[in-house]
């Protein structure tokens, strides 16, 4: 079993040698001039989130909101971590990370990160889609309330209806240390 993850960071992972992904979302100036995308596309574009100057320039990146958090730096700017290629809306269809993930001849996956019901969740039905193993971190995850609709509750939902497994962040880290002893 190896370890991906979506700003899901636990010293446990790299402490038990798992392999660790980033499948960044970053947008671009000219993203901005999309001619059409869905309310939660255009909301993010109004507020600029993951907005970089350049795929060339790290320019502004520091503190920009498209940046990793500082606690989780460590663990990502470590050089052992993988950084995909931006995807650009909530699935992996438009990046490298299915390609890193076989390159390094991985199959089983530990999923975690930010929206559950969208960028979570998008990432595990492609990956289970292209044969990967696909547990989620149900808890280690977390998704938008508005307007009556509870997007962690759908999203935990799925976690438990399509996933491999879904495991609480204890369980996560038992299974990982598990594994290495």
């Amino acid at each position: 079993m190896r370890f991906w993850a979506r700003r899901f960071w636990k010293p446990t992972a790299k402490e038990n040698k798992f392999k660790v992904f980033v499948s960044p979302h970053w947008y671009y100036p000219y993203d901005q001039k999309w001619k059409f995308g869905g309310v939660l596309e255009h909301l993010m574009h109004d507020l600029k989130m993951y907005q970089r100057k350049s795929p060339l320039s790290l320019e502004g990146f520091t503190g920009s909101g498209a940046d990793f958090l500082d606690r989780y730096k460590p663990y990502i700017e470590d050089g052992q971590t993988v950084i995909c290629s931006p995807y650009k809306i909530f699935g992996p269809e438009a990046n490298d990370l299915v390609l890193q993930l076989r390159k390094q001849c991985i199959s089983r996956v530990i999923l975690a990160g930010m929206s559950g019901n969208l960028c979570v969740e998008s990432h595990m039905r492609e990956l289970i889609e292209q044969g990967f193993e696909v547990a989620v971190v149900h808890d280690a995850t977390a998704s938008a309330k508005m307007n009556g609709l509870d997007g962690d509750k759908a999203a935990k939902t799925n976690f438990r209806m399509i996933a491999s497994a879904s495991w609480s962040t204890n369980e996560t880290i038992n299974k990982m240390r598990s594994i290495h002893r």
